[in-house]
């Protein structure tokens, strides 16, 4: 979990902390990852490196050949290069009841990050939400919003990516 953690984070957010810098769809060399991370204190294997990427049942990271990089929930500036897709008719959104006010007046906004995410399930919107506390689930009508221009697009792990949900498109419990 600790290399997971640490992958997040220089991954996605401060990967100069580390010295590694990111191309421009958010890649960095498995060997210089792992360079950087001895050379600041935080060593790990090639080995340890593959289980975290094998093991981790979010699949936060993506490997192409000997490169790695977050799959999502970057603030730096990287472009993932996703087409837009068609999604499901709904999509589900994880939050907490604080949060709800600022929802209804404004929709889902990326806030630090560079796109709003979406669950492909009710599940997994509410594993995202309890990590601030008690979830609430939004239902995220992605049929109309497709059809109405706005661009949707899928990351590798299956979670979905669009700048911004209009409150219009949302449906709140109760």
């Amino acid at each position: 979990m600790k290399v997971s953690k640490y992958l997040s984070k220089h991954l996605r957010h401060q990967p100069e902390r580390i010295g590694i810098t990111l191309d421009a769809h958010g890649w960095v060399e498995m060997d210089a990852l792992i360079d950087a991370a001895a050379a600041h204190g935080f060593p790990f294997t090639r080995a340890e490196l593959d289980h975290v990427i094998a093991a981790n049942d979010k699949r936060r990271f993506a490997v192409d050949g000997s490169r790695i990089r977050a799959s999502q929930g970057h603030t730096v500036p990287v472009d993932l290069g996703l087409p837009p897709a068609e999604p499901p008719a709904y999509l589900y959104h994880g939050t907490v009841a604080r949060t709800l006010d600022a929802i209804r007046a404004e929709g889902l906004r990326p806030m630090n990050r560079h796109h709003v995410h979406l669950s492909p399930d009710r599940e997994t919107a509410t594993r995202v939400g309890a990590r601030r506390g008690r979830p609430v689930v939004l239902a995220v009508d992605a049929g109309a919003m497709h059809r109405a221009g706005h661009v949707l697009r899928v990351s590798a792990n299956g979670v979905w990516l669009t700048d911004h949900v209009p409150p219009r498109y949302l449906r709140f419990p109760g």
